[in-house]
């Protein structure tokens, strides 16, 4: 009797994550809003286009191996953020192995030196790593905006010149470079 319950409990187990696993993307994907299921669409389109490539002898297998990771690391992402943050949005990703890094950064920073949600040349800031096979490091683009709003932060910082501190580009003692003026 105690094994007839267990092989009912483990087919009825089973039966459910088939269930689950055979489920259309679509719905896979529904708890989320519009832009998060299009951007989720859109890697799933993306991942079709490399698995096509593969098939075709265009793409050698270690390209296909790295961007199907890549897609996966971008997708991981992309569902933790809409699940941490339960909003609708999501930021512009770039994802880069170690060796990838100079395509983002003229001078490619350690990536051991990263902090979670630092930002890096006023152009990425960084939202973690994902090891998919390997590890990706996903950036997040920032907006014009953005970048714009720390540049104005760092210009209105106090600089160290000398015993006393002396905000950048303002006249006074310690100071060497000449007022800026702007225009509205």
């Amino acid at each position: 009797m105690y094994l007839r319950v267990c092989v009912l409990v483990l087919v009825s187990i089973a039966s459910t994550g088939l269930a689950v696993a055979q489920q259309p993307p679509e719905e896979a994907d529904a708890e989320f809003g519009p832009v998060v299921r299009a951007y989720l669409g859109y890697l799933r389109s993306e991942q079709e286009v490399v698995d096509d490539r593969v098939s075709r002898h265009e793409v050698s297998r270690a390209y296909y191996r790295r961007n199907s990771n890549r897609i996966r690391a971008l997708r991981k992402m992309a569902v933790q953020i809409a699940r941490e943050t339960e909003n609708d949005f999501l930021p512009e990703m770039e994802a880069v192995t170690r060796d990838e890094l100079g395509t983002l950064f003229e001078d490619p920073p350690k990536p051991g030196s990263f902090q979670l949600g630092e930002v890096l040349n006023n152009t990425f800031r960084f939202l973690g790593a994902v090891r998919t096979g390997e590890t990706f490091y996903i950036f997040a683009r920032l907006d014009p905006y953005e970048q714009a709003e720390l540049i104005e932060k760092q210009k209105a910082r106090p600089v160290m010149a000398g015993p006393s501190a002396v905000t950048e580009g303002t006249s006074g003692e310690g100071s060497n470079r000449p007022r800026r003026v702007t225009t509205p």
